[in-house]
């Protein structure tokens, strides 16, 4: 099979792989640009682990072929500390414990981050709407939720 050059900015980085029609966004990130914060937990949709943004869309990167990346902007787990600093969500969920074994985490925080880009004071149930297509098998969600709700806290301003 033919495989297809695709130039994309990931996480501001200029970035250009070859992929097989068929491969998705996922396997492209994780096997072509080394990117393996994502991960794959379902393969269907349904997990949100593998959540990233395609030029600011919140999407599961196991639903997108990574041909549909050409030309558009990706942002990962990756991309979220700035430097060496972490990203007050990163810190939270630290600050928290909101997470146990970590495998759900980075789609959990791409998520959380679109959230707050999207509504920078949401409430306790819209931050629980918001995070419902992402599964977490370890935890009760319920420090998670904390954690997100302090991060928009201390992005708002707001001593938590």
């Amino acid at each position: 099979m033919t495989k297809i050059h695709v130039q994309t900015t990931v996480n501001g980085d200029a970035v250009e792989f070859l992929a097989d029609p068929r491969e998705t966004l996922l396997d492209c990130l994780r096997d072509h640009v080394g990117l393996t914060g994502s991960k794959e937990g379902c393969g269907t949709g349904d997990c949100g682990a593998c959540s990233v943004e395609l030029d600011g869309t919140l999407v599961c990167s196991c639903l997108v072929l990574g041909v549909e990346a050409d030309g558009k902007s990706v942002e990962t787990i990756e991309g979220m500390a700035d430097g060496n600093s972490l990203h007050p969500l990163q810190r939270k969920f630290i600050e928290h414990a909101a997470l146990q074994c970590g495998f759900c985490t980075p789609g959990i925080l791409v998520a959380a981050r679109k959230l707050l880009e999207v509504n920078p004071n949401p409430t306790e149930e819209e931050t629980r709407y918001w995070l419902a297509g992402n599964l977490c098998r370890c935890t009760g969600y319920d420090k998670i939720i904390r954690a997100v709700m302090d991060a928009a806290a201390e992005l708002r301003g707001e001593a938590a």
